[in-house]
């Protein structure tokens, strides 16, 4: 199917504007890493042998639209994690430049929050660049083989969990499972900007 111009240059430009700068696409291998959780224990791929996958997840304590998803990732993990689908997240803001970040903070909201998932210190903001994550929350759904197959927002309706319509990360799972590509690949992740001095 043939598509006027501009058409394509509008399409062109809004899979454009949702790619994250740099970092993985579609189809590549997520980048590896080794990270400390707020019990201090070392999680990886590795320590969820028995994962279908990963939903990688760039967080922070303090962006309102992350503080406003924490309860969606909880309700998530806590329905997806059973089924091998766990969310890993990790917190890519530097505390120098965001104080209300620092470790000891992730620990206590971890606490507050009684998170079911691993909660991990990206420490010298390393990890987040390599994936290209730009906001908070940005998420990296990562399959068995460790290929990225969606990259985005978790649903979309950021303020409103009631209004939901689509649930991105949960469709792109059925289709995984289903031996299918998900059908959207790609959301643009809204949310606050990273933090690095």
């Amino acid at each position: 199917m043939k598509y006027p111009l501009f058409l394509s240059v509008a399409l062109a430009a809004a899979l454009i504007a949702f790619a994250p700068a740099g970092g993985v696409q579609i189809g590549d291998t997520a980048p590896t890493f080794a990270l400390k959780d707020v019990s201090g224990e070392t999680v990886s791929f590795d320590s969820y042998p028995d994962a279908k996958g990963y939903v990688v997840t760039f967080t922070c304590n303090t962006c309102p639209y992350a503080v406003l998803y924490e309860d969606r990732i909880i309700d998530f993990h806590r329905r997806y994690a059973p089924q091998g689908w766990p969310v890993i997240a990790i917190n890519p803001n530097d505390p120098a430049a965001q104080p209300d970040d620092t470790y000891a903070l992730m620990q206590a909201k971890a606490k507050d929050k009684q998170f079911p998932f691993a909660y991990l210190v990206d420490e010298g903001q390393q990890i987040y660049p390599a994936y290209g994550a730009a906001k908070t929350p940005h998420i990296f759904l990562v399959d068995k083989d460790r290929k990225v197959r969606y990259i985005g927002a978790l649903d979309d309706n950021t303020r409103d969990p009631e209004a939901v319509e689509v649930r991105y990360v949960e469709e792109a799972i059925k289709a995984i499972e289903a031996g299918e590509e998900p059908a959207v690949t790609t959301t643009r992740a809204i949310g606050c900007s990273i933090k690095t001095l």
